[in-house]
């Protein structure tokens, strides 16, 4: 049965302007945008269901491209380090206590009740090395019906023995999460995840790129993050062009749909790769301050075509809100633009574009309100915030800076709206 939800709906078609509909309705059949409107006669709302929201705001929900779930819990630690020793002393660590089951369990509640709370339905997830805890993750986002791409994490090198995993074992846990979740328009999704290239021997990448090939599996990892790093893979691939020349020659850079996160100092025959292969960028901005990487240069991937959506990152992000994460992107962009004034800083369509419709062209159609797109939205009450005094348009730039998640009074995916998980469990 249609459904019809009447609000003042906001939404990004193109990234260079808002579309806009003041009292306006969206008709929804079976989960998917069926048109938006400001006439409810041009929906064919004769006998369908009408949902008033009245003066509330409607928009896409946001999409988390680059998030470590079992990260949560250090969140807002050891923001005084670089990322190789924020790495050994700290996440690794960490991780190592997914092998309990129980644990994780109670981490991974936690995470996904604070992502429904800030309104993020679809991520791009990392797990950890554990196929039974990975296996567990998925499982709470079938239960919570919020959309995931979720990676068990592949690394045998230049890590702690108790996260290291032969290839042989890397590639049955995946083989086994894949005949589990990988099942056509399911909203969760195996990814296929080495965590970096440092962390994975020649023969752990190539087996990744010939599982991504063999179930046509999207493929997630790190790439020029920080300049350590991008030295340290220069002497593990002395064959390779770049960092991500390293991906590509193990069929990990575009074969099938990638997405790799930060970027900082993609430039050159790295980022010309990226164009050819299609890759797309998870710009972290938090993440990127937090751990001393630097500023990604947002606007020239843009104006070279790359697609590019947003993620928090966590822990090397301290922050789940995707909101923010628009905030914070544009105020990187800004202190770009006092650096090369030829640079100009991002405007707020543009960054809400790459957190929705950009961003959830990773899932397919998503993150938009055009005709054939998954209904994936937010609800929005912003009357704390004295609406009376702003355009729409204001108003929703108040609730992206000044907001919080209890302004968000109903959130949806896939025409679906969705309560609030569980965060029941016994340690």
């Amino acid at each position: 049965m249609r459904k019809v939800y009447k609000a003042n709906i906001l939404f990004t078609k193109e990234k260079i302007r808002f579309e806009v509909f003041e009292n306006g309705y969206i008709a929804v059949d079976d989960g998917k945008v069926a048109g938006v409107s400001t006439k409810p006669d041009e929906l064919a709302c004769t006998g369908a269901e009408i949902v008033d929201f009245g003066n509330k705001l409607l928009i896409p929900a946001m999409n988390d491209m680059h998030v470590h779930a079992p990260q949560v819990h250090n969140q807002g630690v050891a923001m005084d380090l670089e990322l190789l020793p924020w790495l050994q002393n700290y996440t690794f660590p960490e991780e190592a206590k997914y092998a309990d089951v129980a644990y994780a369990e109670c981490m991974y509640r936690r995470f996904l009740h604070t992502q429904w709370l800030f309104g993020t339905m679809r991520s791009v997830v990392f797990g950890t090395v554990h196929t039974e805890s990975t296996r567990l993750l998925m499982r709470l986002y079938q239960e919570a019906g919020m959309g995931a791409m979720v990676g068990k994490v592949a690394m045998n090198r230049n890590c702690p023995d108790n996260l290291s995993e032969d290839v042989e074992a890397a590639i049955a846990g995946n083989e086994q999460i894949i005949a589990e979740f990988n099942k056509p328009d399911s909203l969760v999704r195996p990814i296929i995840t080495p965590r970096f290239v440092p962390s994975c021997t020649p023969e752990l990448l190539q087996a990744c790129g010939q599982l991504a090939r063999k179930y046509q599996l999207p493929v997630q990892s790190h790439l020029s993050e920080n300049t350590s790093e991008i030295a340290w893979v220069a002497e593990l691939e002395p064959d390779s062009e770049s960092y991500g020349d390293a991906y590509n020659r193990y069929g990990l850079f575009g074969q099938t749909p990638t997405i790799m996160a930060h970027c900082v100092w993609t430039k050159g025959s790295e980022l010309e790769l990226m164009k050819r292969n299609g890759v797309m960028v998870a710009h972290c901005p938090t993440s990127n301050f937090n751990i001393a990487s630097g500023m990604a240069p947002i606007r020239t991937f843009l104006d070279e075509g790359l697609r590019v959506g947003l993620g928090s990152d966590i822990s090397g992000g301290h922050d789940l809100n995707m909101f923010r994460m628009l905030v914070y992107a544009i105020q990187v962009s800004k202190m770009q633009y006092q650096q090369d004034h030829s640079k100009a800083f991002l405007t707020l369509p543009e960054i809400f574009w790459i957190a929705t419709k950009s961003a959830g062209s990773f899932f397919g159609k998503v993150g938009s309100f055009e005709p054939g797109y998954d209904f994936d939205a937010l609800v929005i009450d912003d009357d704390v915030l004295h609406p009376e005094e702003y355009s729409l348009l204001h108003r929703l730039e108040r609730f992206i800076y000044l907001g919080d998640d209890r302004q968000i009074v109903h959130r949806f995916c896939r025409g679906r709206e969705i309560k609030e998980p569980t965060m029941n469990c016994e340690l």
